[in-house]
C-alpha cells in the first residue's frame, strides 16, 4: 500500500487544506504519484466527480494539485449542514439521508467502514497518500467513535503531523496543549509539528520552536510564512472569501445562511477590474452594485425566508427598478422565481412559498439530486462553457423559453424579457474565461484574467513556498505504509 502521512490541526482553519494541496503539487514534482484523502469533511461547497458523486471542493483542489481527477474515494464522508442541528450525509458520493447531530455519534461505526474501504482503494493507486484531518484532535469530547482525526489514524495505523496557526496567537499553547490533552496513545501518533501563517521574519520564532520541541519531544518541520497568493486559490469556507479591493465593477453577494457552491465567486474575485462584496446579514444590499449575484443554497426555502427577514427583497427590488442586472445561480435561481413548492418536505415540512418574483418561473423540489459535469455554449457570444449541476428541483415557466445557455445539447436557464434578470443551474460557468469576459463586457465591465491557469500558477507558487520553508524531506521520511 501507499506510504501515508496525516495532517491534523491544533485548531480549525489552521490551513490544513492548503498545505495538503501544496504538498501534493510539490511531491508530484518530485516524481511521486500522490492522492489526497479526507475521511470526513463538513462543507456545503461541494464538487461533482466524474464518477457521478460529490466531495468537498477542497479535496477537488487537492486532486488537481496532485494531477488527478477528483474521485468520491478522496472524501468518503461529506456532511452538508441543512440547519443548526442537522445535515445531509453524503457517503462515497451518494446521499445517505439527513441526520440530526444527536444521532450522528451512534452511526459513526458504519461510516468508518466506508472510510476505510475508500482509503484502501485509493491507497492502491498511489505512492503517497496525504490525509487531511478535520477540526482538531484536541476536541477530545469527540474522540469516541471519531472518524476524522485520531480515530482514523488509529484504525488505519498512520502517522500524524500537527499544524498550528501562529496568526491567531498562542501557537505554543496550541501545540503543547494538544499533546497534553490527548490520550498517550494518540499523542504518540504525532511525529512532528509545523507552524503556519507566520508574518514577518520566521527567525524571530526560533526560541518558540525550541520551547515546543523541548516540551513535546517532536521535531519541527518548519515555520511557514503567510502565503500571499492564497486568495488566488478557491475558498473552502464562505467566511474565507477574500474581500479585497478590486476594480470599479462591483458585484454584491448576499451571504446566505446556507450558502453553497460559492466557488462561482472565485473567478470574479480574482478579476483585477471587479470587486466582490459579500453582504453580511443585517446589512443592506448596496445601491451602487453593478451586479447582484444570488448564490447557491443548501436550504433554499429557509434562506429565502432569511433573505426577506434581512430586507434584501426590498433592496433587490430597488436595484431592479434602477435597471440593475441580477444573476441567480442554482438556489439563487430558484429564489428569483414566482413560487417554490416542496410537496415532499425535502427541506422540512411540505409547503409552497412565494418567490422573489423577478423571473416568471416556478420550481418544484424533487427527491432525486441531479449531479453531473456539463459543457456547452453561450449562444450570444459563441463562448464555450463548462460547469456542473448539483441540485434538487425542477424549474419551468415562460422565462425558460429565453434560455441563457445551451448545455449538453439542451436549453439551460431563464431570462426576463429585458434580459436583466438571469438564472441558471450551472455552477462554475464563470470560470470559463471567454464566457466570463463576454458577460462582464455586456454589463459594462471587463475581464483581464485567465482564471484556470491562474489557479495552477498559484498551486505551483504554493509548492515553491513549502519547498523553501518546510522540511518536506523529513515529512516524507515520516510517512509509513498503513497497518490496517
Amino acid at each position: 500500500m501507499a506510504r501515508t502521512i496525516m495532517i491534523q490541526g491544533a485548531g480549525s482553519n489552521v490551513g490544513k487544506s492548503m498545505l495538503v494541496a501544496g504538498l501534493a503539487r510539490a511531491c508530484i514534482r518530485r516524481g511521486l504519484n500522490v492522492a489526497p484523502f479526507k475521511p470526513q469533511n463538513m462543507s456545503n461547497n461541494a464538487a461533482v466527480t466524474a464518477d457521478g458523486g460529490e466531495i468537498g471542493r477542497a479535496q477537488a483542489l487537492q486532486a488537481r494539485a496532485a494531477g488527478r481527477a477528483p474521485h468520491t474515494d478522496m472524501n468518503p464522508v461529506l456532511l452538508k449542514p441543512e440547519s443548526e442541528t442537522g445535515a445531509q450525509i453524503i457517503v462515497q458520493g451518494r446521499v445517505m439521508g439527513s441526520w440530526q447531530a444527536r444521532a450522528y455519534p451512534e452511526r459513526k461505526a458504519e461510516l468508518m467502514r466506508a472510510v476505510l474501504d475508500s482509503f484502501n482503494r485509493l491507497s492502491a493507486t498511489a505512492d503517497l497518500v496525504l490525509v487531511e484531518g478535520a477540526g482538531s484532535p484536541a476536541e477530545i469530547n469527540l474522540r469516541r467513535g471519531d472518524i476524522a482525526n485520531m480515530g482514523f489514524a488509529e484504525a488505519a495505523g498512520v502517522p500524524v503531523v500537527l499544524v498550528g496557526d501562529i496568526d491567531r496567537g498562542g501557537v505554543i499553547a496550541q501545540i503543547v496543549g494538544t499533546q497534553t490533552v490527548l490520550a498517550p496513545q494518540d499523542a504518540a501518533r504525532i511525529k512532528a509539528f509545523a507552524i503556519n501563517k507566520f508574518r514577518g521574519d520566521p527567525r524571530l520564532f526560533d526560541d518558540g520552536l525550541t520551547a515546543i520541541e523541548q516540551r513535546t519531544g517532536w521535531p519541527s518541520l518548519g515555520v511557514i510564512p503567510w502565503f500571499k497568493d492564497a486568495w488566488r486559490l478557491p475558498a473552502e469556507d464562505a467566511l474565507d472569501i477574500v474581500q479585497r479591493p478590486g476594480g470599479a465593477f462591483k458585484v454584491a453577494v448576499p451571504r446566505l445562511g446556507r450558502i453553497a457552491n460559492f466557488d462561482d465567486l472565485d473567478p470574479l474575485s480574482a478579476e483585477p477590474g471587479v470587486t466582490v462584496q459579500m453582504i453580511e446579514p443585517g446589512r443592506p444590499l448596496p445601491g451602487d452594485a453593478n451586479l447582484m449575484l444570488i448564490p447557491g443554497s443548501k436550504s433554499t426555502i429557509a434562506d429565502l425566508a432569511e433573505f426577506r427577514a434581512n430586507g434584501w427583497d426590498i433592496d433587490l427590488a430597488a436595484h431592479v427598478r434602477r435597471g440593475g442586472p441580477v444573476l441567480g445561480l442554482c438556489g439563487g435561481y430558484q429564489m428569483l422565481g414566482r413560487e417554490l413548492s416542496d410537496p415532499g418536505g425535502i427541506e422540512g415540512s411540505p409547503r409552497t412559498v412565494r418567490g422573489l418574483g423577478h423571473l416568471d418561473i416556478t420550481t418544484v423540489m424533487q427527491p432525486q439530486k441531479r449531479l453531473s459535469l456539463t459543457s456547452g455554449l453561450h449562444p450570444a457570444s459563441g463562448a464555450e462553457v463548462t460547469g456542473y449541476e448539483i441540485h434538487m428541483g425542477r424549474t419551468t415557466g415562460p422565462d425558460c423559453a429565453r434560455p441563457w445557455l445551451q448545455m449538453a445539447g439542451h436549453p439551460e436557464g431563464a431570462a426576463s424579457a429585458d434580459g436583466l434578470i438571469r438564472g441558471s443551474y450551472v455552477h462554475g460557468l464563470l470560470a470559463s474565461d471567454a464566457f466570463r469576459a463576454a458577460y462582464l463586457t455586456e454589463l459594462g465591465g471587463a475581464s483581464d484574467l485567465q482564471f484556470e491557469s491562474g489557479v495552477d500558477g498559484a498551486l505551483d507558487a504554493l509548492a515553491d513556498h513549502l519547498e523553501q520553508h518546510m522540511n518536506i524531506d523529513l515529512l516524507l521520511s515520516l510517512a509509513r505504509e498503513p497497518s490496517l
